[in-house]
């Protein structure tokens, strides 16, 4: 979902072409597959344009993503700690220098002070749950998506 969010609003501020997002799991067990029909649902509810959301389909981070990106995103405290393995296996020390928390950027979040505290932003998982829990990660993920825009717009500018 936060590809599609984040695709949406980067398209907004003029910087659609300037900033490439790549969504990735970290196991390969969805690999392939399209997006939940849930996540899809929320999606098209709260106005996503669903033709692209069809489209899509998961694949696997792989070491060369860690290495090859300048910004890595982090759903979880988990996902974090596996891109970081990727990173530290690729043999570049400075691999994971670029790894954030995607919450890391929500005003509203609590404060993660160093890695012990990175639970604090993680994204809540919908995965088990049901449609509300779906709306609740959107929620963060909107909330989230402003501030990483805004991040993005002094980084790299207005396109």
């Amino acid at each position: 979902m936060a590809q599609f969010v984040l695709e949406s609003k980067l398209e907004r501020v003029g910087l659609a072409h300037t900033v490439v997002v790549d969504s990735t799991g970290i196991s390969d067990e969805e690999a392939g597959n399209p997006i939940d029909h849930r996540a899809r649902r929320t999606l098209a509810a709260a106005g996503y344009d669903s033709s692209r959301i069809i489209e899509h389909r998961a694949r696997q981070l792989e070491g060369e993503d860690v290495v090859g990106n300048d910004l890595i995103l982090a759903m979880t405290t988990a996902h974090a700690r596996a891109i970081r393995r990727l990173g530290d296996i690729s043999g570049v020390p400075e691999a994971t220098d670029h790894i954030r928390m995607f919450r890391s950027f929500d005003p509203f979040a609590p404060a993660a002070v160093s890695f012990h505290d990175e639970f604090l932003l993680d994204v809540a998982d919908p995965w088990y749950g049901g449609m509300k829990d779906f709306q609740v990660c959107l929620e963060q993920v909107e909330t989230a998506t402003d501030g990483l825009v805004e991040f993005l717009i002094q980084t790299v500018g207005k396109g």
